[in-house]
């Protein structure tokens, strides 16, 4: 047997187990990734430390019984973690399968400026706002209540919603495509308990909508005229108007160049990874009691990632 026959045979031994186990490795990476920063993320950790534990215990000692009741758990794990992640497998899906690409970059970019002077002349009055740019999941299925408006969105028109002596001031504004659809909405408040005190309703409604729909949610702070938007449950505070600019821009015109799914997914997969790597760097410290200056913006982690 010559030494390329042994190498051979030695390459058809390894390569389907390194297949294998290189497919695994990128599997528990995405899967980590994707798990990491939600609600029930300590749930799944909690029922993998307690199954491995058990599995452990039941192969040592031998306990037939309740190593037949693990197996049987294990068949149901499926059905656990698609209850469990619902709304973070809904979002998911929605993005992947979202190809009704109707508005052209122009059309987004001008949506873009309309926000982006909105924010512009709201923060310069200190007139408290919220927008939510409505993306694949529709928001009406997550807020309680509002207004239907079905208007153009221009910056005098949401500026008008917005004057505290409207009736339809408080409350947030959801707007699609170039409209504004409904206002005066109640938003869903996040749970997280991890959040600062300086944190107002606006906020937290944000957060609380980012959190189980794939929305942009904007916000202008009465107390100090602050901007920031939340994404992802991440919350951003303190940015200024281009930093604004540059995120929309990014999230809502390049998406329309995607034009099959696998542009869809790896631009979803693009903005997941710059997003989990935003949020390390400021974990250091928490968030301030007033926004910070222009130019120093202060990310407001998931829960999973705070210390």
């Amino acid at each position: 047997m010559t030494a390329d026959t042994v190498a051979l045979e030695i390459i058809n031994l390894v390569w389907r187990p390194a297949l294998e186990i290189l497919i695994l490795a990128v599997g528990i990476y995405y899967a980590a990734n994707f798990i990491r920063g939600t609600r029930g993320a300590p749930v799944v950790t909690g029922l993998v430390v307690l199954f491995v534990a058990l599995s452990f215990i039941t192969t040592v000692l031998e306990l037939t019984v309740l190593r037949w009741l693990l197996t049987t758990f294990s068949a149901f794990s499926a059905v656990a973690v698609l209850v469990i992640f619902q709304p973070e497998l809904r979002r998911l899906l929605a993005e992947l399968g979202n190809q009704s690409l109707l508005m052209s970059a122009r059309e987004q970019r001008e949506d873009v400026e309309v926000i982006i002077e909105t924010v512009e002349r709201l923060a310069d009055v200190r007139i408290g706002a919220l927008m939510a740019m409505e993306q694949s999941i529709n928001l009406t299925e997550a807020v309680e209540s509002g207004v239907a408006v079905d208007c153009e969105a221009t910056p005098e028109m949401l500026e008008t919603i917005f004057f505290p002596n409207n009736a339809i001031h408080d409350g947030g504004v959801i707007l699609k495509n170039g409209r504004i659809l409904r206002a005066a909405c109640i938003f869903p408040l996040t749970q997280r308990q991890d959040l600062h005190k300086s944190l107002g309703t606006r906020h937290r409604a944000a957060i609380g909508l980012s959190e189980e729909t794939d929305a942009v949610v904007v916000i202008v702070s009465e107390e100090t005229g602050a901007i920031s938007y939340a994404f992802r449950g991440d919350l951003r505070r303190g940015v200024t108007a281009e930093e604004l600019r540059a995120f929309l821009t990014a999230i809502f015109v390049k998406r329309v160049r995607a034009r099959n799914w696998v542009d869809n997914l790896r631009l979803w997969i693009a903005q997941n990874i710059k997003l989990t790597g935003t949020a390390k760097a400021p974990e250091a410290e928490p968030a301030p009691a007033k926004p910070a200056e222009p130019g120093a913006p202060v990310v407001v982690p998931k829960k999973a990632e705070a210390k």
